[in-house]
């Protein structure tokens, strides 16, 4: 049986805030506690009281902004799994998040079912690690997380194995060699699945043209982008827009 998991969501808008509440607690049953707060502040009390393991988190939020809540609360050691929700002009903020240690961004407005696929996959990750199922994981290099925080804050440029592992501190070689010892992935599949990742978000959530999303997501060539994504998803970018706007996603 898995466990069950504490969540909290910090954002200054109502709406939003119980909005989010309500649709997890109705389609997810990983948590026996939902906490909410309103301010950066009060979500460092909540996670000083109640220890969630994943976060919801604005970017913006009166008191303390979202970054200073991920800055403290490393610094105390008591971070949650962190989603990050963030406007098209909070971009930059976003990418610091990653840098923190955020799991993963949503921009803003973020479609429910979006938030709870993230929320889901991240409990997900959570109940292996308790079932000892990711023990390697768990003992990960700091080497390879610092490859992988890189990978997500650089996705959109132009980035090699090169420029990573200078970055890191090893050669382009032995990087290759943790990655695929330590991820569930290559380290050239780690940065197309990124920026796959995040295409899917702008083909959901905005109404950029598929050109625009594959030269912001890091591709140079939009008829590459398509080919790649439709062999990742099965599907043409434009069919993926198309069907998230039908479902109301």
């Amino acid at each position: 049986m898995k466990r069950k998991l504490k969540l909290l969501i910090a954002d200054d808008e109502e709406v939003v805030r119980k909005g989010m509440c309500k649709y997890i607690q109705l389609h997810s049953e990983r948590f026996d506690s939902v906490y909410m707060a309103e301010n950066g502040q009060k979500a460092i009390d909540q996670i000083i009281l109640y220890r969630p393991d994943i976060m919801i988190l604005d970017i913006r939020m009166p008191i303390k902004d979202g970054i200073a809540v991920m800055e403290e609360a490393a610094r105390l050691e008591i971070l949650p799994a962190t989603i990050v929700l963030s406007g098209y002009d909070e971009f930059k903020y976003a990418q610091q998040a990653i840098h923190y240690g955020a799991k993963d961004y949503l921009l803003k407005p973020a479609r429910s079912s979006d938030i709870l696929n993230l929320v889901n996959h991240i409990a997900d990750e959570i109940a292996g690690k308790s079932k000892g199922e990711s023990v390697e994981r768990q003992q990960i290099p700091t080497t390879v997380i610092k490859a992988e925080a890189y990978i997500r804050e650089h996705y959109h440029e132009d980035i090699s194995a090169q420029t990573v592992a200078e970055y890191v501190g090893i050669t382009p070689g032995y990087l290759s060699t943790l990655f695929s010892q330590y991820c569930s992935c290559g380290f050239s599949e780690m940065i197309t699945r990124t920026r796959l990742e995040r295409a899917c978000t702008y083909l959901s959530q905005s109404y950029l043209k598929t050109y625009e999303i594959a030269y912001k997501v890091g591709f140079r060539d939009e008829k590459y982008f398509s080919k790649v994504f439709k062999k990742a998803k099965g599907i043409t970018p434009a069919e993926y827009r198309r069907s998230c706007r039908s479902e109301g996603m």
